[in-house]
């Protein structure tokens, strides 16, 4: 790679870089534009085929300001301990998911809107479950799509009553980071590599990124997520004692599979766009 041009940075001292990000900068007929793509999952062609992932490409000034500081500071050009959009780890992602957690619960107290739904592959960081379960306390309602491991336990009298937790494991492996909060009514949604576990918010270089836009935020709420919360055909449901059980449908009832509906739902997209 370097022979052909390409500059190879090999990261930080003890630190895993596992964010997923692409920065352009090109040359255009008004001068110098950046481009910015953050993605779920890793940029491997093989991957690409069997993992659900979601990516963001944007030229929002902001946002790529931020990822242009994000390469600095892995290129050891920048030491900054702030941003303006993103959550990065292990600088500030940890402090400020607590922070929009504990939003929701002050939302939830002023009886405004209150919600959490994470879809993500792994919930294991003591730190992260209890304030998880705090803000379960606090009244809050909370959907957990976790394919992998969750350490968290949903349904404890006076502890995560309000925390439902599901897998789905289907035809795709579901590897897409979704972190949804009601916000009173104005919802914030993020993307990124990072799952709740101590390594990711600690040990590694982790980047959450904001969805600004309306139309794209309705879509990850109203089609993804939604897609997800209806499935009853792939999916299991952690209960309080650790098991995981299917669901049960009333007979005659069609099974919801959310994989295939998503798939319907970019086919006739890609086939509207033609």
């Amino acid at each position: 790679m370097e022979a052909a041009g390409i500059h190879v940075v090999y990261g930080l001292v003890s630190l895993k870089t596992h964010a997923k990000l692409c920065l352009i900068v090109r040359k255009e007929q008004d001068g110098i534009r950046r481009y910015a793509h953050v993605g779920t999952g890793n940029y491997n062609r093989a991957t690409a085929q069997i993992y659900t992932d979601i990516g963001l490409f944007t030229s929002d000034a902001a946002i790529v300001d931020d990822i242009t500081d994000v390469f600095n500071y892995l290129t050891g050009y920048s030491n900054r301990k702030s941003y303006d959009q993103l959550l990065v780890a292990p600088v500030s992602l940890r402090s400020q998911l607590k922070a929009l957690i504990d939003r929701e619960c002050e939302h939830h107290k002023a009886g405004r809107p209150a919600r959490l739904i994470f879809k993500l592959n792994a919930i294991a960081d003591p730190g992260a479950v209890r304030k998880l379960y705090q803000a379960s306390q606090c009244g809050v309602p909370i959907d957990l799509i976790v394919r992998g491991v969750c350490c968290l336990r949903p349904g404890v009298p006076g502890i995560s009553d309000t925390i439902a937790v599901r897998s789905i494991v289907g035809r795709f492996l579901e590897h897409s980071r979704l972190y949804y909060f009601e916000n009173g009514g104005d919802p914030d949604i993020y993307i990124g590599s990072a799952d709740l576990m101590e390594r990711n918010l600690d040990r590694r270089v982790e980047v959450l990124c904001p969805v600004h836009q309306p139309d794209l935020r309705a879509h990850l709420r109203d089609v993804v997520l939604d897609a997800l919360l209806a499935d009853t055909d792939r999916v299991r449901i952690l209960q309080t004692d650790g098991s995981y059980l299917p669901v049960t449908t009333p007979p005659g009832t069609d099974r919801v599979n959310a994989q295939a509906r998503l798939l319907d739902v970019y086919s006739q997209m890609s086939s509207s766009a033609l």
